[in-house]
Parts: C-alpha cells; structure tokens; sequence
C-alpha cells in the first residue's frame, strides 16, 4: 500500500508509466490489423464495388441510413429465416468503412440485393408508405431529382486501393464509362418496369446499384432455387 502511494506521488514517474501502457495497448490493437488480410481472405465471389455502386453507397452513407439499418446477419435462425444466410467477414473485405450497424430501426440490409425490382426501390426511396404502408422511413425525393456528382469518383478509388481496394488502372480510368455503362442498364430495367420519368444521371440510380448490390456476391438466392 505503501508503495502504490509512493508511486501516486510521483506525477512525473506516473505520468510516464500510464503514458508507456497506453503505447503498449495501441500497439496490440493497431499491429494485427496489418496482417488481418491473410486471415480474412475475400469470399469467392466477392468483389470491389463499381464505379456506380460506389458513388451509391456514399449516398447511403450521406443520407444516414446506417442509422436505422444493420448490415450484418448473425448466426441465429430467427435471422438466417428471415434475412438469408449469417454474415461471413469474407464480405466486408472491401467495404470501408463497414456499415454493420447498431440498431434496426428497419430491417437488416445484408442480403436486400435482388430480392426486390429496380423499380421497388425507385418508389420505395421517394415515398415509403406507397410500397410498404406504416413504414416509418422517410421520404427521400431529392434523389430523383439531383444529378449525380461523379467528379470525385477516381480519387475515391485510388484511395481506395491504397486500403487495399484491388482496382486497376484501367477501372480506375475507365470509370466514367462504367457509370455510363451501367446506369443505363438500371434505366433500361426501370423503363421495362413502366418507370418512365427515371433518369440514367440522377442520384437514385448510384443508389438503386448500391442496394442491388448487397449481399449478391455469394449468389445465396440462386443457390435456394
């Protein structure tokens, strides 16, 4: 007891020693993460976002839907029932940050990509209640109206990949054209699904291929047909 006084005493000796197990408790939590993708290899399947998928997903970042939905399915069958097969950490590989969430205010968002048409979640996001009545979400009309910025698209990728994001050169250059390429494929499919006033540029698009996206990878749902 004595000794632990002693040692209270000495600001200048305390000070140092908290200061040094402090350095010793950050080492141990940063120095694994270096190593962390030899143990947490990418799924089979699983890929980078593209260049659309990834403006989308800063939408859903911008717009705070981490808030309300989880992205993470855990091993329990009352989940697995209801939101497909439990999360691996495989999946997240690319994602940074995660977006596993805290609280399910809506439901987890982990395995939403195909289940629903594009054209569900262009009237979903503009107004809730049209698609699933007492829904407390709400409305997101700006979407459908504001043009997507795309002008900072390449820098996110080469930051990215300096994460360890595995883009190309060419993904990297060529990623305009992808954006090109496939919103107007979500057009095209909003078209065919009597969604006449959709706009290949417009932000709901680079959300709708963001959802779309989720939990796609591992072609769970194919795999149950």
């Amino acid at each position: 007891m004595k000794d632990h006084r002693w040692l209270e005493g000495q600001g200048t000796l305390m000070s140092v020693l908290v200061t040094v197990l402090i350095l010793i408790g950050g080492l141990v939590e940063i120095v694994p993460l270096y190593y962390v993708r030899s143990s947490v290899p990418p799924i089979d399947g699983v890929k980078p976002y593209s260049a659309l998928e990834l403006e989308g997903r800063d939408l859903y970042l911008r717009e705070g839907c981490y808030n309300c939905h989880s992205q993470m399915v855990r091993p329990f069958r009352d989940e697995t029932e209801r939101y497909g097969p439990y999360s691996k950490a495989g999946e997240f590989v690319y994602d940074h940050p995660f977006q596993f969430g805290s609280k399910r205010t809506g439901p987890d968002l982990q395995r939403l990509g195909g289940k629903y048409p594009d054209s569900w979640h262009y009237y979903h996001m503009r107004n809730p209640r049209e698609i699933v009545p007492g829904s407390v979400m709400p409305n997101y009309p700006w979407l459908h109206t504001s043009k997507l910025d795309t002008s900072l698209t390449q820098k996110k990728m080469q930051v990215l990949r300096k994460l360890g994001v595995p883009y190309s050169d060419e993904e990297i250059a060529g990623a305009a054209e992808s954006i090109k390429i496939q919103s107007d494929d979500i057009l095209g499919r909003l078209k065919a699904e009597k969604v006449d006033e959709a706009q290949a540029d417009r932000e709901i698009v680079a959300l709708i291929a963001y959802l779309q996206k989720l939990g796609s990878d591992i072609h769970w749902r194919e795999a149950q047909q």
